[in-house]
C-alpha cells in the first residue's frame, strides 16, 4: 500500500517540476540549460519571429501550420500574413522551406533537416547550447565551426543578430528561439499537462473512498 501511495504522489507532480539534467554537448562537458517557459507568450512570439526570419528560409517545420501558431501564441492572423509568411501564400499551410533540397545539399553538403521535432530529438538544452557555440574556423567552408556539432555544414546565419545584440542580448534571443522550437515540437503540451494534472488529482481523490470501500468489502474475509 505504501508503494502504491508513493507512486500516486510522484505521478501527480507536474512534469515541469523536474529540471533538465543537461547532458553531453559535443566538445563541452555539459549543455547549458535552456530557459523554457511555454506559458511566456511574449518569449514565444519573439521566438516565432526569429525562427521565421532566420531559419525558415532553409529549414521546414512541416508539422506546424501558421494558423495554429497564430491561435496558440495570440498573434493577429493579419500580422502573421504580412510579416511572418515568407514561404507560403495561405495561413493554413505548414511552415515549409521552398528551397530545393538538391540545391541545399549542393551548397551545404546535406539538405538542412526539418526542425519540427528537433528539440524533442536533441533536447532544448542541446539546441540552445549549439546556437551559443559557433566560433570562427578558417578551415571550414563557411568560416565557422561549432563546439557542440563539430564540422557542422550550417553557416552561422544568426551572426548578424549576435553582432547587433551583443552577447547578453543574443543569449536571450536564442532562449526565445529555443522556447518557440520547444512549443513547435508539441503545440498541445501545455494543454496536455494541465489536463493530466487534473485527471491525476481526480484519481488521487477517488483513491480515498475506493481504499476504504475495499477495506469494508474484505474486513470479514479471513
Amino acid at each position: 500500500m505504501k508503494k502504491l501511495i508513493m507512486a500516486l504522489v510522484l505521478s501527480i507532480a507536474p512534469v515541469w517540476a523536474f529540471a533538465s539534467a543537461g547532458g553531453a554537448c559535443g566538445e563541452l562537458h555539459e549543455c547549458e540549460v535552456a530557459p523554457i517557459n511555454l506559458h511566456d507568450k511574449a518569449s514565444l512570439q519573439k521566438g516565432a519571429q526569429l525562427f521565421l526570419s532566420y531559419c525558415s528560409g532553409c529549414h521546414s517545420a512541416k508539422y506546424l501550420r501558421y494558423e495554429r501558431m497564430s491561435q496558440d501564441l495570440d498573434i493577429d492572423p493579419a500580422l502573421v500574413e504580412k510579416y511572418m509568411m515568407f514561404t507560403s501564400d495561405k495561413i493554413g499551410d505548414p511552415i515549409n522551406s521552398h528551397v530545393s533540397p538538391k540545391d541545399q545539399a549542393k551548397w551545404f553538403g546535406n539538405a538542412p533537416p526539418d526542425l519540427s521535432l528537433e528539440t524533442r530529438f536533441r533536447s532544448p538544452d542541446w539546441v540552445y547550447t549549439y546556437l551559443l557555440n559557433f566560433y570562427p574556423d578558417d578551415k571550414r567552408p563557411w568560416g565557422v565551426n561549432n563546439h557542440v556539432f563539430k564540422d557542422v555544414g550550417m553557416p552561422h546565419v544568426l551572426q548578424p543578430l549576435e553582432k547587433e545584440l551583443g552577447p547578453e542580448g543574443y543569449e536571450e534571443a536564442m532562449g526565445d528561439l529555443v522556447n518557440f522550437m520547444t512549443y513547435m515540437a508539441e503545440p498541445s503540451r501545455t494543454t496536455r499537462e494541465a489536463m493530466g494534472f487534473w485527471v491525476l488529482l481526480f484519481l488521487a481523490v477517488l483513491f480515498i473512498p475506493v481504499y476504504f470501500l475495499n477495506k469494508e468489502f474484505w474486513k470479514d474475509v479471513k
